[in-house]
């Protein structure tokens, strides 16, 4: 569970925002697999909001935070006793509330980066979840058509890395991340799937993003580098784990 108070500046001060963790890991402390709860935290950290997590084991879950939101599985936020849910809803109210001059903004500039990629997710969840052998190629190639998509987007020059003034025509774009150099709430949102994908896919069916996606590894080497993605994800092991009983065999 997370706890932090809000800006001391705010009337609201007195009161605690709390964001609860999904679920701890196979050995019932460590960060488990959920890329909704890693969202929330890479947001926080990216505000430089000072937090500490406490991971929660859902096979054995306190009597507290089940009369908290009963019937709801965390990530969930409290504040002034109201709970919110939807993790899209929790990201507005963070951005709402943690916000200039104390907190950056973090929305996209640009539209798209929202939408980039967000087909992605659910392509690979019919890929790894397929049992069908004869279903796995054209399934691996909607997921290879989506990845080519994001792949476009990210070498793709943003209208700030054009100069209308320059002689030179910048046809590859070079940033970090899907907005710019900077990571953003939409970075927080695909991230974290982008890496299961990467993880799982490889594990369960051998499968790796291409190397020619150049675009797309120019973005997860930045990722890794920084502590907002790196210490804020579960590792490899707890993925693959994660996964174990969904990743369906390909059995005739």
């Amino acid at each position: 569970v997370l706890e932090q108070p809000l800006p001391a500046e705010r009337k609201e001060a007195k009161e605690r925002l709390n964001t609860s963790v999904p679920q701890a890991g196979s050995d019932g402390e460590s960060i488990g697999n959920c890329p909704f709860s890693q969202r929330l935290f890479m947001i926080l950290w990216l505000k430089g909001v000072v937090f500490s997590v406490t991971t929660v084991d859902l096979k054995r879950k306190p009597a507290d935070l089940q009369n908290l939101a009963p019937g709801t599985h965390p990530p969930f936020i409290t504040y002034n006793n109201e709970v919110r849910t939807d993790v899209n809803k929790i990201e507005e109210f963070l951005e709402e509330v943690l916000c200039p001059p104390k907190y950056l903004k973090l929305s996209p500039k640009h539209p798209e980066s929202n939408t980039a990629g967000m087909d992605i997710f659910a392509k690979f969840s019919a890929y790894i979840k397929n049992s069908r052998p004869e279903a796995n190629e054209a399934l691996e190639r909607g997921l290879l058509k989506t990845l080519q998509k994001l792949d476009e987007y990210l070498n793709s020059p943003l209208p700030d890395e054009i100069d209308e003034n320059s002689m030179e025509d910048i046809k590859f774009s070079t940033r970090k991340f899907l907005d710019g150099n900077e990571m953003t709430l939409a970075d927080c949102n695909l991230l974290p799937k982008l890496h299961i994908v990467k993880v799982v896919a490889k594990k369960y069916r051998n499968f790796d993003i291409p190397k020619e996606m150049t675009g797309i590894w120019r973005y997860l080497t930045n990722a890794y580098s920084r502590d907002e993605f790196t210490n804020t994800c579960p590792s490899d092991k707890e993925v693959e784990i994660a996964y174990s009983d969904v990743a369906k065999r390909l059995t005739k």
